[in-house]
């Protein structure tokens, strides 16, 4: 059942028996936001997906714009996972009046993926915490895939006290190693050749784990570094290994958990992807 309006959701979430589980997305589900719905589902008696393009988290209205918005498309993909509640609201309803008050994520906020888009993780942030406040889930769940959003909504869980459980959703990645991306839509067959370079980056600095991070860093970089002389190149905005829960890069001979990150554009298109390393 789609809602529209929070008054809706609200009234159908009090009529939900048991534990409720909630996926927030900005639409144009793929098999990745399959796979968080079913991890949902194995976990709560009800899930409650929202579809919502959050105008906060894009600093160019180019890229507002440009977002897929396939609602019937995604309603369906709700339906035959067995979503409870699909919650699909306008803008006006998220936001009826200017915000006066709205979330800060500090420097979390700031540093890797926040340095190259400035703004994006108070956004996201906002956006969250009042989804949140609209749906009161039980459990929330977040693809690994954005790795620096999945940090900052647990920071932003414990230091607000929302009482939710948040659950990580490993990447899921085509046959190739291509992590799937609601924008992958947008590259060209040449562009996708090029865009492959981030993961495969990834593998190659995960085999080096056994060395350090700073082998594997070395073992990432050449990999980026052929892709920017491809035709066409990969723009590279950041590679690090950095901490799960800070974001914050390792130190020399660190020991514990990590994540190698990476983010460039390909033509006119954004990837990000990483994966989680121990060491």
């Amino acid at each position: 059942m789609i809602v529209h309006t929070v008054a809706e959701l609200r009234a159908r979430r009090r009529a939900l028996p048991g534990s409720v589980a909630f996926v927030p997305t900005m639409g144009a589900l793929h098999d990745g936001h399959r796979e968080l719905i079913r991890t949902a589902r194995e976990a709560a008696d009800h899930v409650v997906v929202s579809v919502f393009v959050n105008p906060l988290q894009f600093g160019e209205q180019a890229d507002l714009d440009r977002y897929p918005r396939t609602l019937e498309a995604d309603a369906a993909v709700c339906a035959a996972e067995g979503v409870a509640l699909v919650f699909a609201p306008s803008v006006d309803e998220v936001y009826p009046r200017p915000l006066e008050v709205s979330v800060s994520t500090g420097r979390m906020g700031e540093i890797v993926e926040g340095a190259a888009r400035p703004g994006h993780f108070d956004g996201m942030a906002t956006v969250v915490a009042k989804l949140f406040g609209m749906v009161r889930p039980d459990l929330a769940f977040f693809g690994q895939k954005d790795a620096q959003q999945l940090a900052i909504v647990r920071r932003l869980v414990a230091d607000l006290d929302f009482g939710i459980e948040i659950v990580a959703v490993p990447t899921v990645r085509e046959p190739d190693g291509f992590a799937l991306s609601s924008r992958n839509r947008f590259l060209s067959p040449e562009e996708r050749k090029t865009g492959l370079a981030l993961s495969r980056a990834l593998f190659a600095g995960r085999e080096a784990v056994s060395e350090g991070p700073e082998a594997v860093l070395a073992a990432a970089q050449p990999v980026l570094d052929e892709a920017a002389k491809a035709e066409p190149a990969l723009r590279l905005d950041y590679l690090v290994l950095a901490d799960p829960a800070t974001f914050t890069p390792v130190a020399p001979g660190h020991r514990g958990p990590a994540v190698l990150a990476v983010a460039g554009r390909v033509g006119a298109t954004r990837l990000i992807d990483n994966l989680p390393l121990e060491f």
